[in-house]
């Protein structure tokens, strides 16, 4: 076989996966380019590559999506290789040609398998001429609405409609009834546009409660095939996945064996070449059915490498150059359990909604594997996903890899932007998860658990109030010991966790301070008070907590937890406008318009959907909040709107 030898890689990615494969890069002697975006100019992999090429506008389709744009910034850089990374071009075999035909090393499988396996329709074709048992659904060439609706209806509802391009729950819905179905067709080739630039879809019968189980496999241009195991990837929200582990508790042995050569065996029978990864479903009588094929590098990844002790980009570079993977099937040995948790800039609280702006600090822990591109100060751009890091644990067990996790998680300081930590924990620390029993209903089904206020919110609240009050900038400086005289208590007003606490802080003569919340005083003592860290003590028990003051912001590291506090003492009181009561509906965050539903002059009811927002590749709907007419569209299909911006203006009924 003919060597591909190359030196100079150019990533076509962004973010932690860039820093990912340079890392292996340069342990491997090759040099490194970056290409970054208007949005991305300061981006960490921009500051860290040898050489870095401006290729578009912030938008993905004007800039990472740009096929033509990335191959001028390999040739300009003198680059001789291409890695994908993963989302974006990773599986678009027109990339892969493009690559091939001005004579780039495409690291990665070829275009013709890309096109075989990479589209979700094609390899459910190839899978169900092998034999491999498929979930039922349409997967036809003719997307007419009719056709899809009789085909749902054929395949029975509950289903699923699925991108047939791409990956990450992007262009997927899942349909309870034939009424619902024509809005979500509709939702899910729009987004499959926005995110893969292709709007097909497929159908696929929903299986109720299944795992999520995929198989990582690797093959060479000699012929050889191999396959890492498993990863268990069940718990997800918006079809997405948030926590990964390897090996599987539901994967026995046996079952292992029997998953991995039924991949082996399709990734041999189309002359694969790179790394890939098999979706399975796994009910719950221990039948799997095949979903879809990755033919790129996972997300989730660092799991593999942590129970193998293999790097998976460095397979991937020796592949890609013409060497023979080197591995047989019996010299893969697995060790011990790793569990992989998303950290994302998002709320969970309101429906994961996906958060953009300034992370004023930004300190990882140091005791676990992290991935990511961020550093304290810097913009999270809503363009993008919201995944901004993952955190990886490796243990002897499963519950040691656990515990490690859920320590790393509450060491972690992410300050500025809402993040989903507190949920991973959560999630992490449920004995359904704890048990191994999480499917992907795991979160629809213990949500309101997962999300239950926190039982010490009150003396939180008191905490923030306190800080707040001895950090004014308008106050004397804390000093340790007694006062000469006590302090008048003063009101303060906070919003924690999207509710305003109304308290009054004091200083009593002994130097602690007093809290009192909804008649209940919260004494609490501070021992020690520096610039970004606090001790103190409170009903007897002495503890620590981070903090950071930014203006009339507050973020406090407190017992794993941070805790985000805006100071509305000095600020005028909320009104209804902020939920839409006035009859303006206004962006719920920076986006692009992709959809108004509504036209000026048309009846509305409350909570109707009257436009749809996309961002970081998710579409959100925005409804009405109240009953009207529809007085003035302020927005067109394809703006970008930063967060409050007025989109609709509604009158309302008259009384």
């Amino acid at each position: 076989m003919k060597p591909t030898p190359f030196s100079k890689i150019l990533i076509a990615n962004r973010g932690e996966i860039a820093l990912r494969i340079m890392r292996t890069a340069r342990r491997l002697g090759y040099g490194v380019v970056a290409v970054y975006s208007d949005a991305d100019r300061d981006a960490l992999h921009v500051r860290e590559a040898d050489e870095a090429i401006r290729i578009g506008e912030a938008l993905p389709s004007q800039s990472y999506l740009k096929i033509e744009a990335i191959i001028a910034a390999a040739k300009a850089s003198g680059a001789d290789a291409m890695h994908p990374g993963y989302g974006f071009l990773a599986e678009n075999e027109d990339f892969a040609q493009a690559c091939r035909d001005v004579g780039l090393v495409f690291i990665g499988p070829s275009p013709e398998s890309i096109k075989a396996m990479g589209n979700k329709a094609g390899a459910k074709e190839i899978m169900l001429a092998a034999g491999v048992p498929c979930v039922p659904g349409y997967q036809g060439a003719d997307q007419g609405d009719a056709v899809m609706l009789a085909e749902a209806g054929r395949t029975g509802f509950p289903v699923m409609i699925k991108a047939v391009a791409g990956g990450g729950g992007r262009g997927m819905r899942l349909v309870a009834d034939a009424a619902a179905f024509p809005d979500a067709l509709r939702s899910a080739r729009s987004e499959a546009q926005g995110a893969f630039g292709d709007p097909t879809v497929i159908l696929e019968r929903a299986i109720a409660d299944p795992r999520h189980i995929e198989i990582q496999v690797f093959g060479d241009r000699h012929g050889n095939a191999i396959h890492l195991g498993e990863r268990d990837c069940s718990v997800q929200r918006r079809h997405q996945k948030l926590i990964e582990e390897a090996p599987s508790p539901a994967v026995s042995p046996e079952l292992r064996a029997r998953m991995g050569a039924v991949a082996v065996a399709a990734v041999k029978s189309i002359g694969y070449e790179g790394a890939g990864t098999l979706e399975f479903l796994l009910d719950h009588s221990g039948e799997f059915y095949f979903m879809e094929m990755n033919t790129r590098l996972q997300v989730e990844h660092p799991v593999t490498e942590a129970v193998t002790g293999l790097d998976l980009v460095e397979l991937q570079l020796r592949v890609a150059s013409g060497e023979p993977l080197g591995l047989k099937q019996e010299d893969v040995k697995f060790s011990g359990h790793a569990i992989e948790v998303r950290l994302c800039s998002e709320d969970a609280g309101q429906d994961f909604m996906p958060q953009s702006g300034r992370m004023a600090l930004w300190q990882m822990p140091g005791e676990i594997r992290v991935e990511h591109a961020l550093q304290s100060g810097v913009e999270i751009p809503p363009f993008y996903d919201s995944m901004i890091a993952k955190l990886i644990s490796h243990g002897e067990s499963r519950d040691a890899a656990r515990r490690q996790l859920i320590h790393g998680l509450e060491q972690t300081a992410a300050f500025g932007v809402t993040t989903n930590q507190a949920f991973l924990a959560a999630c992490l620390a449920h004995p359904v998860f704890a048990a191994g029993e999480a499917t992907t209903a795991f979160i629809g089904q213990h949500r309101d658990e997962l999300l239950a206020p926190r039982a010490d919110a009150a003396s939180e609240a008191a905490l923030a109030a306190v800080l707040l009050y001895v950090t004014d900038p308008f106050a004397p400086p804390w000093r340790s010991g007694r006062t000469l005289a006590s302090t008048f208590p003063v009101p303060a007003r906070v919003e924690l966790d999207h509710g305003i606490h109304e308290l009054e802080v004091g200083r009593e003569r002994d130097g602690g301070y007093l809290a009192t919340l909804e008649n209940t005083a919260y004494r609490i003592e501070i021992r020690a008070l520096d610039g970004d860290s606090i001790r103190f003590s409170s009903n007897g028990l002495m503890e620590s907590a981070r903090f950071l003051r930014d203006g009339d912001r507050l973020f406090v590291l407190h017992r794993g937890i941070t805790i985000a506090v805006r100071d509305l003492t000095r600020a005028a009181p909320a009104t209804a406008a902020s939920n839409g009561g006035d009859g303006k509906v206004r962006a719920a965050m920076n986006g692009r318009v992709v959809a108004v539903l509504v036209k000026p002059g048309e009846k509305v009811e409350a909570g109707q959907p009257v436009m749809t927002l996309e961002a970081m590749k998710m579409e959100h709907v925005h409804t009405a909040g109240i009953a009207g007419t529809v007085a003035a569209i302020d927005v067109v299909e394809g703006e970008q709107v930063t967060t409050g911006k007025i989109v609709v203006e509604i009158e309302a009924d008259a009384a």
